[in-house]
């Protein structure tokens, strides 16, 4: 990274604020913590940041409301919304403000890692769904495979090979049971020879 990416962070839980803080600058980046809405706003005029992050419960002004404010004055920075209070209504909300989405706590410094990564690629002013932005902690080759939707040809070669297996079902059976009755001749035949020579030598 040449330049170090600003991050903000707003919780009232000074825990997160750290956890952020740790991960964060160990990979380059400049971090600060609010511990409410107020103080972050002061922040925002202040300095410039690449990407926000914002709990939810908080006293004062929710993080919803902040992220209302800080949309209003800075409409291309990334706002990810983190809460152990995830809720449909909440998620429409903030959708509607065009927040990055939504991560759910706790939080491992790999997700913390690669959410803020995650926001940072994102196209300015484009939402991102929460699922997205959980699931970058996943590989990322899975997450493709997982994403790629089948090609028609694909979907048809899957449908006539479920058929073939069909009508080949009765022959297999079949073809075990004429099977069988020759295997357990062949194995009995095959003893028999066995015990035969092992006489004959005693002999």
């Amino acid at each position: 990274m040449n330049a170090k990416r600003h991050v903000l962070v707003i919780d009232d839980d000074a825990v997160v604020g750290r956890s952020f803080d740790r991960v964060l600058s160990e990979k380059g980046y400049e971090v600060d913590t609010a511990l409410n809405g107020e103080e972050a706003l002061k922040d925002i005029e202040a300095h410039n940041y690449d990407v926000v992050f914002t709990d939810i419960k908080m006293p004062g002004m929710d993080g919803l409301e902040v992220a209302e404010r800080i949309k209003a004055r800075c409409p291309w920075t990334p706002i990810v919304v983190i809460t152990g209070y995830g809720t449909q209504e909440n998620e429409a909300r903030a959708s509607v403000l065009g927040v990055s989405g939504f991560v759910r706590k706790p939080l491992t410094p790999e997700m913390i890692e690669n959410i803020t990564l995650k926001a940072l690629e994102q196209p300015a002013g484009e939402p991102a769904a929460a699922e997205s932005l959980e699931a970058a902690n996943e590989p990322e080759a899975a997450v493709e495979a997982e994403a790629a939707p089948l090609t028609a040809w694909q979907k048809i070669s899957r449908v006539a090979k479920n058929i073939a297996l069909f009508l080949a079902a009765p022959f297999i059976a079949l073809g075990y049971v004429i099977a069988l009755p020759a295997v357990g001749f062949y194995m009995f035949a095959k003893l028999g020879l066995e015990a035969w020579r092992k006489r004959r030598g005693a002999d």
